[in-house]
């Protein structure tokens, strides 16, 4: 068979063919990134978990930082008006109070504000009378019921530790039924915290300390019954003194040598514990059913945070209703208390000397 040289062409001599046959390679391009790109996400695409997280670590970052700035802020205000108000704050007596772990409990107000209150003992050529006070500076101003030291020739304080100090009257306010003494030769007390009788509400539990029937540091328990109950009481010092004839001062305190050893109060029309006589005055009082009896005047009604709401000053006791006998003695759930608001008022006052005018 014989060959056909045009079917075989020579490649080296046939530049055609060879063109034809293997063309030139294509120019180099640089090599693709490794490793390659990620294919976009459809637009319905949901970010998975992981990339959430950055996200959420910045936003509690920034939660974080607030807080800490919110706190910082109001540190720094309530520094600066502490500083601006001499270190207490605008319309606060500075004393002690309840611990946080005993807030809310008798016992723990028991504890914080015992020390503060004293008992008050008052002579005179017509007898002696037994009440109590609340301490209000270190310094050892106590104040206490007008109708516990009016009158009096000596007053004598006792401390929750026993120990006995001389007391004399800076000042007096017949007309709220108030009193300041100040200790004498004693420093370092421990003032009681005085609180806002305005934020009082009916049904809030308080604890009531003071030295009924002489018995010193003596605590109640119970609530406020009702709030701006009118209450009058004696006002002028001579008509206490003529009631007291021939009984001792058993009108005003525990009575030594007769009496029924209560001060005589009108409420809603109706007179209890005997005469309050022609002068009388008439003051908003806080109703408590914590048992108050004959001593407690003067002594604290305090709220479960440790802080004095009222200065007790009445209280109702079958006994003055009944002269036979003396089973029926003590208090009846119907007591009162001078808001805390009103003594506070009144110190500025007190602290002048007062007034004994009508």
């Amino acid at each position: 068979m014989t060959e056909n040289p045009e079917q075989y062409p020579n490649p080296q001599q046939d530049d055609a063919y060879t063109a034809r046959s293997y063309p030139p390679p294509p120019a180099h391009q640089p090599s693709a990134a490794w490793p390659p790109p990620a294919p976009a996400a459809p637009a319905d695409h949901v970010p998975s978990r992981r990339a959430k997280r950055p996200v959420a670590l910045l936003a509690a970052v920034a939660i974080i930082a607030a807080v800490v700035g919110g706190g910082s802020a109001a540190l720094a205000e309530s520094l600066m008006n502490n500083s601006a108000n001499g270190g207490n704050p605008a319309g606060t007596v500075s004393g002690t109070t309840v611990s946080q772990s005993s807030k809310g409990t008798v016992s723990g107000v028991a504890q914080a504000v015992s020390p503060s209150i004293v008992e008050v003992k008052a002579t005179s050529t017509a007898g002696q009378s037994t009440g109590a006070g609340v301490i209000v500076t270190a310094a050892g101003e106590i104040v206490t019921n007008n109708h516990v030291i009016s009158g009096a020739d000596s007053v004598k304080v006792s401390l929750s530790d026993g120990k006995t100090y001389t007391a004399k009257v800076v000042g007096t306010d017949p007309a709220k039924d108030l009193a300041l003494i100040k200790v004498q030769g004693a420093s370092g007390l421990k003032p009681a915290s005085l609180g806002d009788s305005s934020n009082v509400a009916v049904g809030d539990q308080v604890v009531a300390i003071g030295s009924p029937e002489g018995l010193t540091g003596t605590v109640t328990s119970g609530i406020i019954s009702a709030l701006n109950r009118d209450v009058t009481v004696a006002k002028e010092n001579g008509q206490r003194q003529s009631q007291d004839q021939g009984q001792g001062q058993g009108q005003y305190g525990q009575g030594q040598g007769g009496g029924d050893g209560n001060w005589p109060f009108q409420f809603g029309g109706r007179q209890f514990n005997g005469d309050t006589g022609n002068s009388t005055t008439t003051y908003k009082a806080l109703q408590t059913d914590a048992s108050l009896n004959p001593g407690n005047s003067g002594g604290a009604l305090i709220n479960m945070n440790g802080e004095i709401i009222g200065i007790n000053s009445a209280m109702y006791s079958a006994s003055s209703q009944s002269s036979d006998s003396s089973s029926d003695a003590g208090s009846v759930g119907l007591g009162f208390a001078i808001p805390i608001n009103t003594v506070k008022a009144d110190l500025a006052h007190l602290r002048a000397g007062g007034s004994n005018s009508n």
